[in-house]
């Protein structure tokens, strides 16, 4: 289980929002909203280990994966040798299904460097599933993605990543098919005094 407790955290020394609390069991999704600059994406890194967090605890997330709008492609390499390459990075060997799952079997052996901005964006997708993570925290997953691919990137997430008993977090504004709460970040915006962490809790 993933489970933070009274959260503050700050981007450039301002503290973003304080006082959040949730939980999230296995095979279930949390979806962060809120206003542009609000902290989502700060709060995601946050969670992903990539900065301290100002004041709370956070626990449950060693095996977490961040994914934010870089998509983490390699451009001299195929899209199988990407694929592979990040597989092989945790200590997996690459499901050939997984370019089925994400509509790249056409295009295994096309260098990433050629593809479209949609394509390289299923790509950084598939690599998700491809180093077999529990947490993932994803960050506007479906940008430049047509309806069709976001419709899949929604079902792979529902039906593999949730139903194997993975967890997601998630800052979108679209609508992924999925059964999860949403957080809205706008109620535990941070005092313009930037007061201890602290204040109302919302648990899910």
């Amino acid at each position: 289980m993933l489970r933070v407790a009274g959260l503050c955290v700050a981007r450039g020394g301002r503290r973003l929002v304080e006082g959040v609390s949730f939980d999230l069991a296995p095979g279930h999704a949390l979806i962060l909203r809120g206003p542009n600059g609000i902290g989502k994406t700060t709060l995601l890194r946050t969670l992903a280990g990539l900065q301290p967090p100002e004041a709370g605890e956070i626990t449950g997330a060693e095996e977490a994966a961040y994914a934010s709008h870089a998509d983490g492609v390699k451009a001299a390499l195929t899209v199988t040798e990407n694929l592979a390459f990040w597989a092989e990075l945790y200590g997996r060997e690459l499901d050939s299904a997984v370019l089925t799952t994400f509509d790249l079997a056409g295009l295994a052996e096309r260098p990433a460097g050629t593809l479209s901005s949609g394509q390289r964006r299923r790509l950084g997708l598939a690599r998700m599933a491809a180093i077999g993570r529990r947490l993932l925290l994803l960050d506007e997953p479906t940008v430049s993605l047509d309806a069709a691919s976001v419709a899949r990137f929604g079902h792979w997430l529902a039906e593999a990543h949730l139903g194997g008993g993975g967890m997601a977090v998630i800052a979108t504004h679209i609508d992924l098919g999925l059964e999860a709460p949403a957080l809205d970040l706008s109620a535990f915006r941070a005092s313009a005094e930037a007061a201890p962490a602290g204040g109302d809790e919302a648990f899910l």
